[in-house]
């Protein structure tokens, strides 16, 4: 739940989907949880984007196809690097379809699952996002950006690099001019993986707070703007490479 003042109050998600049935399914799932709440549903693109720039919903759940506006370009309207004011936004796919996927992170998604997930990660996925955070689901997080990290564009700059990462390697993607450090380059190979930050700290025998300012020191210097922009500047840099354990 959210604090707002003091007292708190739940998270707010909307929903969309064109299949009625996954829906519903999806809406009564997180509705279920004590500190969400859906707050609006929609069958479109469109209508998902009119819905969450008027309601201003913590979440915006996303199905990647849609008719008229499909979730990829929904999500570059409400998350994407041009909006003043980003939305989170998490997607939710079928595996067959992760090339959108691929897609619809590019345009600014905080996080991704597959149909599949169950309540459990679905929940976590929100909540995650809700918080500043990003999920990536470890069951898809090696296929996916292994599979899709050489379909970003070649010898020319990469689709993120902000003001931390502005001098360019041999490979076009932008690099920090402060270099990573050791520990940072270890977290870093985590974040790729789909590690969480609890799991992170877990693995590195460090606190929750140490991994977090990992984290923020990792996206101010490679220019990202949340984990999953990192975890794809580790696959465009070569740092987690195609068949790596």
């Amino acid at each position: 739940m959210i604090a707002v003042g003091g007292p708190v109050r739940p998270i707010t998600v909307l929903v969309a989907d064109d299949q009625e049935i996954v829906r519903t399914g999806l809406a009564m799932i997180l509705d279920a949880e004590h500190d969400i709440e859906v707050v609006a549903q929609a069958v479109d693109g469109r209508t998902a984007v009119e819905l969450a720039r008027r309601l201003r919903p913590d979440v915006s759940l996303l199905d990647i196809r849609m008719p008229g506006l499909d979730g990829i370009e929904a999500t570059a309207l409400l998350a994407g690097r041009e909006v003043a004011d980003p939305l989170a936004v998490v997607v939710i796919t079928t595996f067959d379809l992760d090339e959108y996927v691929y897609a619809a992170l590019r345009a600014g998604a905080r996080g991704f699952l597959l149909k599949d997930a169950g309540a459990a990660l679905l929940a976590q996925a929100v909540r995650a996002a809700a918080a500043g955070d990003a999920l990536i689901a470890p069951s898809v997080t090696t296929r996916l950006l292994r599979a899709f990290a050489d379909a970003a564009p070649q010898g020319g700059a990469s689709t993120r690099g902000g003001a931390g990462a502005s001098r360019s390697g041999a490979d076009g993607v932008p690099q920090p001019l402060d270099p990573l450090t050791a520990r940072e380059e270890e977290v870093l190979l985590a974040v790729a993986r789909g590690r969480t930050n609890t799991e992170i700290a877990r693995e590195l025998f460090v606190t929750l707070s140490t991994v977090k300012s990992h984290v923020a020191n990792l996206m101010t210097k490679v220019g990202a703007r949340n984990r999953v922009e990192v975890a794809l500047w580790a696959y465009d840099t070569g740092r987690v490479r195609p068949g790596q354990p």
